[in-house]
């Protein structure tokens, strides 16, 4: 009887050891598929970052262009209006110096 228990000892050691090896295995799986997951959240993370920060600085882009237009025009605007006062100062002054030419040709 001896030799039957011992067997049925041995038996169940090598269920239990089966068994074990197993969710081992299974547990060594899980981990795997956990990391995989992880990284691959990781990096929709990193790239939805990129893709917020890229947005982010287009609309400064977009702001500071838009506000360079509009410092532009005001300028543009400034410049036009000196330069129609100064067309229009010369068209008044345009007669007194073709005078002012043809008296010095006709005084040498």
């Amino acid at each position: 009887m001896n030799i039957v228990a011992r067997d049925e000892v041995l038996r169940s050691i090598k269920e239990a050891e089966g068994k074990t090896t197993i969710k081992l295995e299974k547990a060594r799986s899980e981990a795997l598929d956990i990391t995989s997951k992880a990284r691959a959240k990781a990096a929709d993370t990193l790239s939805s970052g990129l893709q917020d920060a890229d947005a982010e600085a287009q609309s400064m882009i977009d702001d500071t262009r838009a506000a360079a237009g509009k410092k532009a025009n005001s300028i543009r605007t400034d410049g036009e209006a000196a330069l129609a006062a100064i067309h229009e100062h010369g068209e008044k002054n345009r007669s007194s110096a073709v005078d002012s030419v043809l008296d010095a040709f006709l005084q040498s």
